[in-house]
């Protein structure tokens, strides 16, 4: 028996999940929410783009989580702690952090400890997006290759984007640091006892899809280009790397130091890093011809593509990578900047049915609406747009409000919103050839909400399928660190011995699809008029509404 451990760290927290790599198995987890800041996020209230977080706190969270879950494994007759052949990592991303020659946090120098740009810039945080509209005025102008592969503009959630903002924003920060380092390699690297920036195995899905990375033009954009953008930046990536790998291989050993914090073996097998969706993907048991969307507070679309295949670049998604899922497959990554966090932030923050306001009630009363019955139609850009507008200075949008709209109307009009914005993320990839024949679902969402589900189903017109493991990116990551450690040849091996589906699926129902595929069209010329303004004369919209809320009342 062999067993690993899929260390999952989000936005808000760390889980630890031990596995059985014979079948996918879950021992036990273990949650600890980081201590710093806001549920785990540092915020500054004069800029609401502002998002950091305490690397201390993910160090923090793999000592508590990892010594909880192999205390309650050991309630197993036939689990035991040396056992354990590997450790995977995956994180949230793009999460860049400035370090020092010791791969030290720079914010753990008391000559920063107050300054927030010497934290980890978490991927949600939006303060570099003038940064990011001039790379990606550059790369047009002059490097049009570099955007190529990440949908023709590039983000300000993205690497480039943030560490160029602290040099702006901060230069002290920036001059102090020896080098940046995405959370998902920096925390594989201080488990193995890596002590040099230049010695961290660096994952070829953060650098792909995050920071321009490619063998098409030699890694990393040039020093050129960086020059074009600010002459400080020149000699950028002399302090970065040159080289990535695969979510197979080894980041390095467990040393000896973590391996008596966490009661390990010394020298067991720390897979390479990647991003939470990534992972997650993997967990799900992806193959070519299956997008997994992970369903959380953002979602996150992930689709594979044989890399012997001709494959266009693709307008609007997040990138094409070679080898960043899964290798010898192009990784294309998608998704949307805010799905739960929607929701979230109309029950906790609106509270429109006041202090005892809940998800399950408004759920359950928005099940009992039909399509079009809200007279409601609303954009999916509270958090900006992250496919295929790849603008996070949108924002939210709701039309059709009367003097009688109920809180479970607008409810079910954000939860449709969203919906309707990943159906224009699906259409957009197969423009472009790559046929999506099967969805699976993960996250929070896909697990626990039926009602979310079937709409979803409904607006897209297909089936959707839910992972069997409840923490797919945890179990993905355990799936990178049985491979690394040998325990599988490959990802389809493991894939065939430790992942599935659930038994329940949620298919479309034609007569509420009709319904939606009416919304979906208003919904396209609202989202292209306020998003490119492309979208035409909106005077047909509210009365479109009207008319489809009155056909639904008297259906």
């Amino acid at each position: 028996m062999a067993y690993t451990i899929g260390l999952d760290f989000g936005s808000n927290s760390v889980r630890s999940v031990i596995v059985d790599t014979a079948d996918g198995k879950e021992l036990s987890s273990s949650v600890w929410v980081y201590e710093s800041g806001e549920e785990g996020i540092l915020l500054d209230s004069s800029d609401h783009n502002l998002a950091r977080q305490n690397p201390a706190d993910y160090l923090k969270g793999i000592e508590i989580t990892v010594n909880e879950a192999i205390k309650k494994a050991e309630s197993d007759p036939h689990f035991s702690a040396d056992k354990i052949v590997g450790i995977g990592v995956d994180t949230t991303g793009s999460t860049p952090m400035p370090v020092d020659a010791e791969n030290c946090a720079l914010n753990e120098n008391p000559k920063f400890k107050d300054n927030l740009n010497a934290y980890a810039w978490l991927w949600k945080d939006h303060t570099a997006h003038k940064e990011a509209e001039k790379i990606t005025q550059t790369a047009r102008r002059d490097f049009p290759e570099y955007l190529a592969k990440c949908g023709g503009t590039y983000s300000s959630e993205w690497f480039f984007s943030k560490i160029w903002h602290c040099l702006n924003a901060a230069p002290e920060v920036y001059n102090a640091a020896e080098s940046w380092v995405e959370i998902c390699d920096w925390i594989p690297a201080v488990m193995c006892g890596i002590t040099s920036p230049k010695d961290i195995v660096r994952s070829r899905c953060a650098a792909g899809h995050k920071a321009m990375f490619s063998s098409q033009w030699g890694g990393l954009p040039s020093n050129e280009f960086l020059e074009k953008l600010s002459p400080e930046l020149a000699g950028l990536t002399d302090k970065l790397y040159s080289e990535t790998l695969t979510n197979d291989k080894l980041a390095g050993r467990l040393s000896g130091k973590w391996a008596e914090k966490l009661g390990l073996k010394p020298g067991i097998a720390v897979g390479v890093g990647a991003f939470d969706a990534h992972y997650g993907a993997i967990g799900s048991g992806i193959r070519t011809g299956t997008m997994v969307k992970i369903m959380g507070t953002s979602t996150c679309d992930i689709i594979v593509w044989p890399s012997d295949k001709p494959l266009e670049d693709i307008p609007g998604i997040c990138g094409i990578v070679d080898g960043s899922v899964l290798p010898n497959c192009y990784g294309i990554e998608a998704g949307q900047s805010a799905v739960g966090d929607i929701l979230n932030w109309y029950v906790n923050y609106l509270k429109p049915e006041g202090d005892k306001c809940s998800h399950q009630d408004l759920t359950e009363k928005a099940a009992k609406l039909k399509p079009g019955e809200t007279g409601l139609l609303a954009l999916d850009w509270n958090n900006g747009n992250r496919t295929i507008l790849v603008d996070q200075r949108l924002t939210g949008l709701i039309m059709g409000q009367t003097l009688q709209t109920r809180p479970e109307e607008i409810y079910r009009a954000l939860i449709e919103a969203t919906a309707f914005g990943a159906l224009r993320i699906i259409n957009r990839i197969e423009e472009y050839g790559v046929q999506i024949e099967n969805l699976i679902c993960c996250g929070g969402i896909a697990e626990k909400n039926p009602v979310f589900m079937q709409i979803y189903a409904d607006v897209l017109g297909r089936e959707l399928k839910v992972s069997s493991s409840s923490q797919t990116c945890a179990l993905g990551a355990a799936m990178g660190a049985a491979v690394a450690a040998g325990e599988f040849a490959d990802f389809d091996e493991a894939a065939n011995a430790m992942t599935g589906v659930r038994e329940q699926a949620y298919k479309p129902n034609p007569e509420n699809g009709r319904v939606y595929q009416k919304l979906y069209g208003l919904y396209c010329q609202i989202h292209d008029q306020f998003g490119i303004g492309q979208g035409g004369d909106l005077g047909n919209v509210m009365k479109d509404l009207l008319e489809i809320k009155e056909k639904a009342a008297n259906a």
